[in-house]
């Protein structure tokens, strides 16, 4: 047991190969959801979330945005450099930051996180609902505007359930660093497009690819091109 004046933490539970992957990619203060700490460790999420509970439970890590969406982070300092230490005498433990893998930087283009778009996809997409007028930035939320409440109905976007319109929660993206839309509207927003044929699923888990016509028709409803963030030829 790691002790100093603030915290304690349980040292031999990092000592684990799948852990050590988990933690060593939280190591630069990101928070992560268990189906991503799965990804980069390459177990089940069933494994990854039993591991994640070993460690919240070791206070080796916190949880943030405790509830039906939980993040999980380092919970101090010292614990980020016992996992420096740990695994730098470790050679037996293979670590693979997300970016090294051509099927990780799939995932930081577009993917779904709890069933709505994350990653580049994700910001683009908020950003330009925030342009448009579509949804007001409160910081700590958002809020659906009428503009916005005409769009959803215009382009037939409409939650299964009925949506707060003053709190529009977001998540944060643990690849861009930034907030995205998420909750009913986002679901909503995301089966839409995927209805249209504007995007699929790629073939990487939770993976999403725009298709060709999806490119064209985004940069016309929302103003950006997906693929290069400027405007595509065609439109010119």
């Amino acid at each position: 047991m790691v002790k100093d004046a603030n915290i304690s933490f349980d040292e031999t539970r990092i000592e684990h190969p799948a852990r050590i992957a988990m933690l060593m990619a939280l190591t630069d203060g990101r928070s992560l959801p268990v189906s991503d700490l799965a990804d980069i460790a390459g177990v089940t999420h069933q494994t990854a979330r039993a591991h994640v509970t070993t460690l919240v439970e070791g206070f080796v890590l916190t949880v943030e945005n405790p509830g039906r969406h939980r993040y999980y982070k380092l919970s101090s300092p010292q614990v980020k450099e016992a996992v420096h230490a740990i695994a730098k005498s470790s050679p037996s433990i293979q670590v693979h930051p997300l970016r090294e893998s051509n099927d990780k930087k799939a995932l930081y283009a577009a993917r779904t996180c709890y069933g709505h778009l994350a990653g580049k996809l994700g910001l683009k997409l908020t950003e330009s609902l925030i342009k448009l007028g579509y949804v007001e930035d409160l910081e700590d939320k958002y809020r659906l505007t009428e503009k916005g409440k005409q769009w959803i109905y215009d382009f037939k976007a409409i939650p299964p359930q009925k949506v707060n319109e003053h709190s529009i929660p977001y998540h944060i993206d643990w690849t861009e660093r930034k907030h995205h839309i998420a909750g009913p509207f986002a679901l909503a927003i995301t089966k839409r497009l995927l209805d249209l044929g504007w995007i699929q699923e790629g073939s990487i888990r939770r993976s999403i690819q725009v298709t060709e016509i999806g490119r064209f028709e985004i940069w016309n409803e929302f103003g950006f091109d997906p693929f290069r963030g400027t405007v595509p030829r065609r439109m010119r």
